[in-house]
């Protein structure tokens, strides 16, 4: 038989009866799983508190080297930069006229001298004329007074010596101490010390051994002193405390010190207290000036929880990580975080050993949900970080 197409009422009766067929199936909402997150045990090792702040590098020494006579520059023996040591010769100023009153100066001490002496043997001679009674008692007197006075012309005469060989010294700059002298600040043969402001002929610096100054919040002088009360330190147990120090370009921290010395008292405007470190420059790497990194350690080593740094995340609250609890339900906790050890993050209150910390897939793991956690390898250094 030929094949007919259904007509319009046929094709109707068709999808009436397909609609009532699927409704009669039914239609349930079916949840998406649990999402996938990663999560690991905080990891338990042996770390040094460190307390850590920003501090600068100073010199130990650092002067200008002045004219202290006036004159004119005779020579100049460096070279601007120089490292020298202390004593060196660095600038002459004309030594000539101080030589000169030197000798003058010593002459006039010799006369002073001579005339002493015959003023010591009139006197001894009165002296023994007066016991026989062959001379008044007025000539003992006048020859007393003029042997005093022959004493002080003497006690004058050297004293003026002394002062022509300081000034003679001063004609003679040399350096005070170990160091490298800046660029010189004046010429040969330029009249220098003439006027009431000292000439600065150049400035001389020490960087071996360098400070580092930092300070230290009130909090942290609290939790120092305890410790140190706790530990039963000395004041020369304080001085041997270990100070490490790196440069803003450096990893870690390379370079290390002691405490030289701490400021007996709180400064009440900033609430910090000013401490000072010493350490050994022999390679110059530390100029003064430098802004530094430092940290001082706070006793030994204590056992800590760890978990990778970011895991941690922060609100108006402060610092929390998220935990996955035994039904698997995320959960978030308020933390209280240490020192960073290699991209692994101290954490000092609010996780337990046991505690499952999400290390991948935060983004997913929303708190109040529940999660599939997968456990990750290892916590150890960040290794289970994204």
């Amino acid at each position: 038989m030929p094949h007919q197409r259904p007509t319009g009422w046929t094709a109707s009766a068709i999808l009436i009866g397909l609609f009532l067929s699927a409704c009669g199936q039914d239609n349930k909402y079916v949840p998406p799983p649990p999402a996938k997150v990663t999560v690991a045990t905080p990891t338990k090792q042996p770390v040094t508190d460190y307390l850590e702040a920003t501090g600068n590098t100073a010199a130990v020494n650092a002067t200008d080297l002045v004219a202290r006579v006036p004159g004119f520059v005779a020579e100049i023996k460096y070279q601007d930069g120089a490292l020298v040591t202390k004593g060196t010769l660095l600038f002459t100023i004309e030594p000539e006229p101080y030589r000169v009153k030197v000798e003058q100066s010593q002459a006039a001490e010799t006369g002073a001298e001579a005339n002493l002496k015959v003023n010591q043997n009139t006197l001894q001679r009165q002296s023994e004329l007066l016991k026989s009674n062959n001379t008044p008692q007025s000539n003992y007197d006048s020859a007393l007074a003029a042997r005093d006075s022959a004493q002080s012309t003497l006690d004058q005469a050297k004293a003026n010596t002394e002062i022509a060989k300081l000034n003679y010294d001063y004609t003679q700059v040399t350096a005070p101490f170990d160091g490298i002298v800046g660029a010189r600040q004046v010429s040969v043969g330029q009249y220098v010390g003439g006027t009431a402001t000292p000439t600065v002929l150049a400035s001389i610096v020490q960087r071996d051994p360098i400070y580092v100054n930092f300070n230290i919040s009130e909090r942290d002088v609290l939790r120092i002193r305890a410790d140190i009360a706790r530990r039963g330190l000395t004041q020369n147990d304080i001085r041997k405390i270990v100070v490490e120090v790196g440069l803003q370009t450096e990893s870690g921290y390379p370079h290390q010190g002691t405490v030289d010395y701490a400021s007996p008292t709180v400064n009440s405007s900033t609430g910090t207290l000013a401490v000072r470190a010493i350490l050994q420059n022999a390679n110059n790497l530390l100029l003064p000036g430098y802004f530094v990194r430092v940290r001082v350690p706070l006793g030994p080593a204590q056992d800590a929880l760890l978990v990778p740094d970011v895991a941690l995340g922060s609100d108006q609250g402060g610092r929390y990580v998220l935990i996955v609890n035994g039904d698997d339900v995320v959960e978030q906790r308020k933390v209280e975080i240490g020192a960073l050890v290699d991209g692994m993050r101290v954490i000092q209150k609010g996780i337990a050993a046991g505690d499952r910390v999400v290390v991948m897939g935060l983004l997913r793991a929303i708190p109040g949900n529940k999660v599939d956690p997968q456990t990750a390898p290892t916590a150890q250094g960040g290794g289970a970080a994204p």
